[in-house]
C-alpha cells in the first residue's frame, strides 16, 4: 500500500481551487507555489545571520559586491547597482548607511570629478570575511536538507528554468 503525505499548504489551495474552480488547470501552483514558500523560508533563514553582523540583505549585498571586486575593493554605485539588481537610489540609500557605519568610504572618481568611487574600509572588509564565512556555512546547512544528488538535480533545473525565462528564445531563433 502506497504511503502518502499529509497534504502541505500549496496542495490545500489547490485542492480548494480544484474544488471551487475545476476548470481551471491549478497544476502550476504545485511548483510555483512551493517556489514561492521556499523562497519566503530560506530569506528569513539567511536574514538571520545578516542580523548577527548588523546588516540588512540589501547592506550584505553592496559589502559582497565590493568584497568580490578584489583588492582594492571598489567599484562605482552604478557598478554596485549592476552587482546587486538594484536601482541606484536604492543603491544610495544602502551606501549612506555602510558609511555612516564606518564599512566602506565614498570619494570622487579620479578620472572623473562627477563621479564617485565607494570603496570597503577595513573593518568593512572584516566584516564581510566574517559574515560571508558564516553565510555560507549556513547555505550549507539549508542545502543540506537534500541529498547531494537531489541538490545536483535541483541545481540543473534552476539554471535551466532561469536562463529560459531571463533569456528565451524567439521563435525566428529556432
Amino acid at each position: 500500500m502506497e504511503h502518502r503525505q499529509p497534504l502541505d499548504h500549496v496542495a490545500r489551495i489547490q485542492a480548494d481551487w480544484h474544488r471551487e474552480r475545476p476548470d481551471v488547470d491549478v497544476s502550476p501552483q504545485g511548483v510555483i507555489g512551493r517556489l514561492h514558500r521556499l523562497a519566503g523560508r530560506l530569506t528569513e533563514e539567511l536574514r538571520l545571520v545578516y542580523g548577527r553582523y548588523g546588516l540588512g540583505e540589501g547592506e550584505f549585498d553592496v559589502l559582497c559586491a565590493l568584497r568580490r571586486a578584489g583588492e582594492p575593493y571598489e567599484r562605482a554605485p552604478g557598478e554596485l547597482a549592476a552587482h546587486t539588481m538594484v536601482t541606484t537610489g536604492a543603491m544610495t540609500k544602502r551606501i549612506d548607511r555602510l558609511e555612516r557605519a564606518g564599512l566602506v568610504t565614498r570619494r570622487r572618481s579620479g578620472d572623473d570629478q562627477r563621479g564617485r568611487i565607494v570603496a570597503l574600509t577595513t573593518p568593512g572588509r572584516e566584516l564581510i570575511d566574517r559574515a560571508f564565512t558564516e553565510h555560507m556555512h549556513n547555505e550549507r546547512r539549508l542545502l543540506d536538507l537534500l541529498t547531494p544528488a537531489e541538490a545536483e538535480s535541483f541545481e540543473t533545473l534552476l539554471t535551466t528554468w532561469l536562463a529560459r525565462l531571463e533569456h528565451p528564445r524567439t521563435p525566428d531563433a529556432e
